[in-house]
C-alpha cells in the first residue's frame, strides 16, 4: 500500500548533501531558507520530480523557474510540451511552492537576489548555452550553488527514443532495450554521460520518499480511478483535479494497470512507461494509491477498455450506483504527445545530437585541462 500526504521521510544518502532547515526545530531555524530550482521541465517524469524532491528537502520554500519555449528552442531545440503546459505540471507538484515563469535559461545572481533565494539547487549532469557555456557558472563561482546527484534510468531522451523505437523491452527492464536506445539521436564521435541513458533502478526506499503516509479521515469520501496514467501528462492532472472536486473531503485513490494489462488493450509498445516508473510519475503530485473502501470510482472521457473475459472492468460500480464519468475539459493525451514526437522526430534527433556534441565538447575541455595540470605538476617536481 502506497500513501500520499505529506510527513518527512528519512533521505537516501544521495540527498544527505544539504541537511533540511525545516528539520530544525523551530527555536533553532533562524529564517526560512528559500531554495532557487529551474529548467525546461519538459516532459516531466520522475527524474525531474525527484530533483525538485530533492530541493525542497535543502531548505524550508522551494521557488521554481521555468523556461519558455523560445529560449528552450534557442539553446536545446523544440520542446515537446508548450510553456503553458509545462507551468502546469510543475505547478501541480507536491514539492513545489511557487513557480516563475519565463525565467531566464542562465542563472544569474540577480535572478536569484530578486526573488530572495539564498542558493540554486541543480543535478550532476551540466546544462549549457547555445554557445556551449555552463548556465550556472556565476552562482557556481559566487558560492550559492548547491548539486544533488541525478536521478538514474530516465531522461526526456530516453522516453522519446522509446517511443520512436517502438520497442518493448523496457516493460520488463530488461538489458537489450540499453542496445536501442544508446544509438538515438546521438552524437557519432562519442556518448556523453548527461545525454545518454541508462537503466532504471526501483527501490522501495525511493518510493517510501515519494509518497508520505496520509490516511483517510473520518468524513472523508474515498474516491477510486484506474488507469495507465502513462506519460504522466497536464491531462491526468487536469483528470485528477476534477475528480477532486467531486466531493467536500475527498481522498483519491489511483489504481495503475500492470505494464501487461495496458499493452494488451493499448497495443503498438504500450505503455511507455513501466509500472515503476508510473508509480513514482503519480506520487509526485498530490493523489493517493490505496486500498480502501470506495464511496466513489470515476472515469474519464477516454474509452473504456473490457477486462480480457469481455466483461465490464466497471459493473460492480456501476450496479452500486457509485459510478461516475468526468470530463476533465482536456484534450491531451498520451496518443497526442507520441503523435507530437512522431511528426517532429527530426527536430529532436537532432536536438540530442547538438545537445550532446556540446556536453563532449566540454568533456574533452576538462579533460585537457586535467592533463594539463598534471603535466605542470610533473615538470615542478622534476
Amino acid at each position: 500500500m502506497i500513501r500520499n500526504g505529506s510527513h518527512a521521510v528519512e533521505e537516501e544518502e544521495e540527498d544527505q548533501g544539504e541537511p533540511s532547515s525545516s528539520s530544525l526545530s523551530p527555536g533553532k531555524r533562524k529564517r526560512v531558507i528559500r531554495v532557487w530550482c529551474d529548467g525546461c521541465y519538459d516532459m516531466v517524469h520522475y527524474g525531474h520530480s525527484n530533483q525538485l524532491r530533492q530541493a525542497k528537502a535543502m531548505g524550508d520554500y522551494l521557488v521554481v523557474g521555468v523556461h519558455t519555449d523560445e529560449e528552450i528552442a534557442k539553446h536545446k531545440g523544440p520542446p515537446v510540451f508548450t510553456q503553458a503546459e509545462r507551468y502546469k505540471m510543475i505547478r501541480a507538484t507536491k514539492w513545489v511552492d511557487e513557480i516563475v515563469e519565463g525565467a531566464p535559461y542562465v542563472t544569474t545572481l540577480e535572478t536569484l537576489d530578486k526573488y530572495n533565494c539564498d542558493f540554486c539547487m541543480h543535478g550532476d549532469d551540466i546544462t549549457l548555452t547555445v554557445d556551449g557555456k555552463d548556465t550556472y557558472d556565476e552562482v557556481k563561482r559566487m558560492g550559492r550553488y548547491r548539486e544533488c546527484k541525478r536521478t538514474q534510468g530516465v531522461s526526456t531522451t530516453d522516453l522519446v527514443g522509446r517511443m520512436l523505437l517502438l520497442t518493448k523491452s523496457h516493460h520488463s527492464n530488461v538489458v537489450t532495450y540499453q542496445l536501442h536506445t544508446d544509438n538515438f539521436g546521438k552524437d557519432p564521435k562519442g556518448h556523453s554521460p548527461w545525454t545518454g541513458v541508462s537503466q532504471f533502478l526501483q527501490t522501495s526506499q525511493k518510493i517510501i520518499q515519494f509518497a508520505s503516509g496520509k490516511e483517510p479521515q473520518p468524513g472523508d469520501t474515498i474516491i477510486y480511478v484506474a488507469g495507465a496514467f502513462d506519460l504522466f501528462h497536464i491531462g491526468h492532472v487536469d483528470f485528477l483535479e476534477t475528480v477532486h472536486k467531486q466531493a467536500e473531503k475527498p481522498y483519491v485513490i489511483v489504481g495503475l494497470h500492470f505494464d501487461q494489462e495496458v499493452n494488451r488493450y493499448k497495443g503498438k509498445n504500450y505503455p511507455i512507461m513501466n509500472i515503476h516508473e508510473r508509480t513514482l510519475s503519480v506520487l509526485a503530485f498530490i493523489f493517493s494509491v490505496s486500498r480502501k473502501c470506495v464511496d466513489l470510482v470515476c472515469h474519464g472521457k477516454t474509452e473504456v477498455f473490457p477486462d480480457t473475459d469481455r466483461t465490464d472492468p466497471y459493473a460492480e460500480p456501476k450496479k452500486r450506483g457509485i459510478f461516475r464519468i468526468l470530463d476533465s475539459s482536456s484534450n491531451l493525451t498520451t496518443d497526442y504527445i507520441m503523435q507530437r514526437i512522431i511528426e517532429n522526430r527530426l527536430q529532436f534527433e537532432a536536438r540530442n545530437q547538438k545537445k550532446e556534441a556540446k556536453e563532449m565538447a566540454v568533456i574533452e575541455a576538462l579533460k585537457h585541462k586535467e592533463d594539463s595540470l598534471k603535466t605542470e605538476a610533473a615538470l615542478t617536481n622534476n
